[in-house]
C-alpha cells in the first residue's frame, strides 16, 4: 500500500488560497445584500456611562439602526461553572458600566460599511469616570490565587520541601522576569455574518471551535442552539484569538434578527487591541538551588499576571517547568491580579511560551554560575519519568533533540565566554532553550462516505486556521482506505457536520485524523460484509476525552523541541538582531512533513516576535492600549528573519 501519511503533499486548499476562492467569514455574497455594523468603543477605561445621545448618529445617511445597552435584546450571562470558557455566555451591551477602554458601548448598522463608520463618530456619550487599575507592578501585593489555571490544571505544586532544599543549595539562582502584554493579531480581522431566517440563524464567522461557539452564541442570544448554524470552512489564521466568540459576533447577531436581514460586522485592526483578550503581562521568580556539580535539588516558579474583572483567565505559566527537569524538591505557584483591562485570553502555546522563557533563561544563569554547558546542564536534569506525578514518558526524545540540534548548528565551535566575539560592531552571541507542548486528547468524531464510484467525503466541524487541515485529513483517509487521495473530499468548519475538539492548542491535528481513522477502520469493516449500494456507504468514528481515557492517563504525554540562535547585539545601541536559527524536535508521528515543518518555523517566527518585538503598552491613566496598530505593536517582517530551518525526528506515537 502506498504510504500517504507523513509525505510532504501539498496542501490541497492551496490553490483556492492563492486564486482568492477560499472563502472567509466575510466574504459570503450569496445571502443576499448585507447591512454593515460598527461598533463604538468606550472612551474611559473604567466608570458608568451616564448619558447616550444616538440622534445625530441615526440621522445620518444610510444608517438603520443604532443599538445601545437602552435597546439592546436580553441575552444570557456568563456562567463561570462551566469548564470551557469558550462554551459560556458572551454578553456585550448589557449595561452602563465600563470594565476597560473601548467596550462595546453602541452598534451602528448602515447600508454601505462606510456609512456606518462615519455615523459611528457622531454617538455622543457622557460617563461618570472612576479611577482604574491599569499597573500589574503597582499592585502585586494584591495578588489572589484561582482555584484552577487554564485548561484545569492545578494552580499550585508542591513535591518535598522546596524552601529547605533552596537554602541549603551549594549554588543558587533567584531571578525575575517580567513578559509583556501580547496579541496574537492573525492576518484575517475578527469577522462576523449573520444572516436570520424566521426563528433560525446561520452565523458565518472564524472561529478555531464550531461547536464551542454555536452553544456560546444561543447562550448569549437565548436561542435553541438547534436554530444556529455556524460556518466557519477558512479560518485567516487564529492562533487562540479565535478558540472563542466575541463582541463582533454577539452585535453582528443582535441586529441580524432585529432588523431581518444580513448584518455583518468587521474589527478594525485598530479595534482588535480592545475587543480581544490580551496574553496577560506576566512577573515571574525563578529559583534554581543545585550542588556544585550541576544536579539540581530545588526548583520554584512564581507567577503572578493580570486578570479581569470579566472573566478570570490564570494561563498555566508556571507548569512549564513541572515536567522538564529532575530537581526532588519543587514549588510552583499562580497567582492573579485584577485589573481594569481586556480579559486574557489564550495567545500562541499558552502557558508554555512565558513561563519557558523564564524556566529556559534562569537554567543559563546556573550554568553560567557553575561554568558548565548549558546543553550539558540540560542533560544531567534530564528525568526519569514525570518529575511531579511519576508518570512514564510515552515518548521523551528530548535529549536528542539537543544533540541532535547541537551537532548541527556547530554548538561546540561557540565562544564560551559571554561578549567575548565581535563582527565589527556587532557582538555576536549563542543560545539554546529546551521546550515541550502539552498533548491534549479531547473528543471528537467524523464520518467518512464512501459512494458507489469508490469516491469518500469526510466530515467533521473541525476547522482549518492556516495548518493544512484538509490535506492532513484527506491524507489519514487515503491511506486507511488505500484509495489515492485525489478521491477524498474534505468537509469541514460547518456544526451542521460531527463535532469535534477544533483547531487550537495542538490538539487539532491528532484528535480529529484519530477519530477520522477510527471511522475509516470502521468503514472498512462495513466494506468486507458486500458491495457499496448506490446510497453510498457511511461509518463514524470518534476520539474520547484524555479524562476518560485511562490508558491516555497512564502517561506523561509532550511534544519536545530544542532551539538554537545565534544573535548579533550592537556594541553602541544594544539593538538585536538575528543571525541564524535552528529548531529540532519531536512530535511523534508527523502527518505532513511539510505542512509540519512550516507550522514549526511559524512556531519560532513567533517565539523571535515575543522576544524582540512585541509589546503592548497599557496608558496608566485610562487603560487604553497606546500602540495599537501594526505600526507601533511590532511583528517580524522578512528582513527580521533570516536562515531559519525547522528538523523534525522521526517518530511513531
Amino acid at each position: 500500500m502506498t504510504t500517504i501519511i507523513g509525505q510532504p503533499v501539498d496542501r490541497i486548499d492551496g490553490p483556492l488560497k492563492v486564486s482568492g476562492r477560499a472563502t472567509y467569514g466575510a466574504e459570503y455574497w450569496n445571502v443576499g445584500q448585507p447591512l454593515y455594523g460598527f461598533i463604538v468603543g468606550a472612551a474611559i477605561g473604567k466608570g458608568r456611562i451616564t448619558a447616550t445621545d444616538t440622534g445625530r448618529a441615526e440621522q445620518a445617511p444610510g444608517v438603520r439602526m443604532v443599538m445601545t445597552y437602552r435597546n439592546a435584546p436580553a441575552q444570557g450571562k456568563a456562567d463561570p461553572s462551566i469548564p470551557s470558557a469558550y462554551s459560556r455566555a458572551f454578553p456585550t451591551l448589557d449595561g452602563p458600566d465600563i470594565h476597560h477602554y473601548g467596550e462595546p458601548i453602541a452598534l451602528v448598522v448602515a447600508t454601505s460599511y462606510e456609512q456606518a463608520r462615519a455615523a459611528a463618530s457622531l454617538v455622543d456619550v457622557s460617563y461618570a469616570a472612576e479611577t482604574g487599575r491599569y499597573d500589574l507592578g503597582a499592585r502585586l501585593d494584591q495578588a489572589y490565587e484561582p482555584k484552577a489555571v487554564n485548561a484545569g490544571l492545578a494552580t499550585d505544586s508542591a513535591i518535598g520541601d522546596f524552601d529547605a532544599a533552596f537554602r541549603q543549595a551549594a549554588v543558587t539562582v533567584d531571578a525575575t522576569y517580567t513578559t509583556p502584554y501580547q496579541f496574537s493579531q492573525p492576518l484575517e480581522p475578527h469577522a462576523c455574518l449573520a444572516v436570520p431566517d424566521g426563528e433560525k440563524l446561520t452565523i458565518y464567522v472564524c472561529v478555531q471551535i464550531v461547536a464551542e461557539a454555536r452553544t456560546a452564541i444561543a447562550s448569549t442570544l437565548l436561542m435553541d442552539p438547534e436554530r444556529i448554524r455556524i460556518v466557519s470552512e477558512f479560518v485567516g489564521g487564529g492562533f487562540g484569538s479565535k478558540l472563542g466568540i466575541h463582541s463582533e459576533t454577539i452585535l453582528a447577531a443582535f441586529a441580524a434578527r432585529a432588523l431581518k436581514q444580513p448584518v455583518k460586522v468587521v474589527m478594525t485592526r485598530q479595534q482588535i487591541f480592545h475587543l480581544l483578550g490580551m496574553r496577560p503581562m506576566t512577573h515571574q521568580r525563578v529559583r534554581l538551588g543545585a550542588t556544585r556539580d550541576g544536579r539540581l535539588l530545588a526548583l520554584g516558579h512564581d507567577v503572578t499576571m493580570h486578570t479581569s474583572v470579566l472573566s478570570e483567565y490564570a494561563e498555566q505559566t508556571a507548569t512549564s517547568a513541572r515536567p522538564m527537569y529532575a530537581a526532588p524538591d519543587r514549588l510552583t505557584r499562580h497567582r492573579l491580579v485584577e485589573l481594569d483591562l481586556p480579559r486574557g485570553e489564550d495567545v500562541r502555546a499558552p502557558g508554555e511560551a512565558p513561563g519557558l522563557l523564564a524556566i529556559e533563561s534562569a537554567i543559563d544563569e546556573l550554568a553560567m554560575a557553575l561554568d558548565r554547558d548549558p546543553i550539558d546542564l540540560r542533560i544531567l536534569n534530564e528525568p526519569d519519568m514525570h518529575p511531579e506525578t511519576g508518570q512514564p514518558f510515552s515518548d521523551r526524545r528530548l535529549v536528542e533533540c539537543l544533540r541532535e540540534g547541537a551537532r548541527r548548528f556547530g554548538w561546540n565551535a561557540r565562544p564560551k565566554r559571554p561578549g567575548s566575539l565581535r563582527d565589527g560592531r556587532w557582538l555576536v552571541g549563542y543560545g539554546v532553550a529546551s521546550a515541550r507542548r502539552m498533548q491534549f486528547q479531547l473528543p471528537s468524531k467524523a464520518t467518512v462516505r464512501m459512494g458507489a464510484d469508490g469516491n469518500v467525503v469526510v466530515r467533521s466541524d473541525i476547522t482549518d486556521i492556516g495548518t493544512g487541515t484538509y490535506t492532513i485529513v484527506a491524507q489519514v483517509a487515503a491511506e486507511t482506505l488505500g484509495i489515492p487521495l485525489s478521491h477524498v473530499k474534505v468537509e469541514i468548519g460547518r456544526s451542521d457536520y460531527p463535532p469535534g475538539a477544533g483547531s487550537g492548542g495542538s490538539f487539532g491535528a491528532t484528535n480529529t485524523c484519530t477519530a477520522v481513522y477510527n471511522a475509516c477502520v470502521s468503514l472498512q469493516g462495513k466494506l468486507r460484509s458486500g458491495d457499496v449500494p448506490p446510497e453510498g456507504i457511511e461509518a463514524e468514528g470518534e476520539i474520547v476525552a484524555m479524562w476518560d481515557d485511562a490508558n491516555y492517563r497512564k502517561y506523561s504525554i509532550y511534544a519536545y523541541g530544542a532551539h538554537f540562535a545565534e544573535v548579533g547585539v550592537d556594541a553602541d545601541t544594544a539593538e538585536v538582531r538575528l543571525r541564524r536559527m535552528l529548531g529540532v524536535f519531536s512530535a511523534g508521528r508527523i502527518f505532513n512533513a511539510k505542512t509540519a515543518r512550516s507550522q514549526l518555523i511559524g512556531g519560532m517566527v513567533f517565539g523571535i516576535s515575543s522576544a524582540l518585538h512585541e509589546e503592548a503598552l497599557v496608558e496608566r491613566r485610562s487603560g487604553a492600549i497606546l500602540n495599537r496598530d501594526l505600526a507601533g505593536y511590532l511583528v517580524p517582517v522578512h528582513a527580521d528573519i533570516t536562515n531559519i530551518d525547522a528538523v523534525l525526528l522521526d517518530g511513531f506515537d
